[in-house]
């Protein structure tokens, strides 16, 4: 795969990412369409587990700032947390909702456009197919929650699940195309999309997974994600 990756233009190759990332996160969402009901505990074990496979690079603060500012500022829903940031006036939950995935999807995409415009293919294979397997769980939480938020039929809460993800393919192409207009802004792109993606995995993904009493389901997730995420690391770096 590398090599044929390596034939093309890092923006297109970032594009290639996004597009894996985000067909994995809807093959999440199609799962809600043969298993309506898994447990709370397989589901906060698959979030813990999604939270795991996330890499720590540098410039953390400017990712997690950003994420703040966006929590506060933009109105989204939570199925658990409630609803956050401004009020939102007349917008309907299912607005809400999608808002805040979206919010929580940005960073992903950000940093596998990054990794492939940093131009090691090698590393960025390995982060777009760390990002993918966790958008599977995620993809699957997205439908669920939608689903049991009276948010319509399985097939609109599947709908959901799967435009949840899109915002991934054109993140990704603007992390390769500012790499490339501005190499030296490599480490900080990578920085942010950590940063922000571990504000998400604190203050959202960790509290949400702990508040229905499978603490310890959730925490093995976590810790297979990173064993996940280090295997991935050594064997495709």
């Amino acid at each position: 795969m590398e090599a044929w990756l390596s034939s093309f233009n890092p923006v297109l190759q970032a594009l290639f990412g996004g597009l894996i990332i985000t067909a994995l996160n809807m093959l999440g969402a199609l799962v809600v369409l043969v298993w309506r009901r898994p447990s709370q505990a397989f589901l906060d074990s698959a979030l813990g587990f999604a939270a795991g496979v996330i890499t720590v690079l540098i410039g953390i603060a400017l990712g997690a700032v950003f994420l703040l500012a966006a929590d506060s500022w933009v109105p989204h829903l939570h199925t658990v947390m409630g609803r956050e940031g401004r009020p939102a006036g007349r917008t309907s939950a299912v607005w809400l909702f999608i808002l805040a995935i979206t919010l929580h999807n940005m960073p992903e995409g950000l940093a596998v456009g990054v990794g492939f415009g940093s131009g090691n293919i090698g590393n960025a294979v390995a982060l777009m197919l760390a990002i993918g397997i966790q958008n599977v769980p995620e993809g699957l939480a997205v439908s669920l929650s939608a689903l049991s938020a009276g948010m319509g039929s399985t097939f609109y809460a599947m709908f959901v699940g799967l435009r949840a993800g899109l915002v991934e393919i054109p993140m990704a192409l603007i992390g390769a195309w500012a790499v490339q207009i501005a190499a030296p802004i490599l480490p900080y792109a990578m920085g942010f999309a950590a940063g922000a993606m571990l504000y998400v995995i604190s203050d959202e993904i960790v509290p949400e997974t702990h508040r229905m009493g499978h603490e310890r389901w959730a925490t093995i997730g976590i810790m297979l994600g990173v064993m996940a995420m280090l295997y991935l690391d050594v064997s495709l770096g």
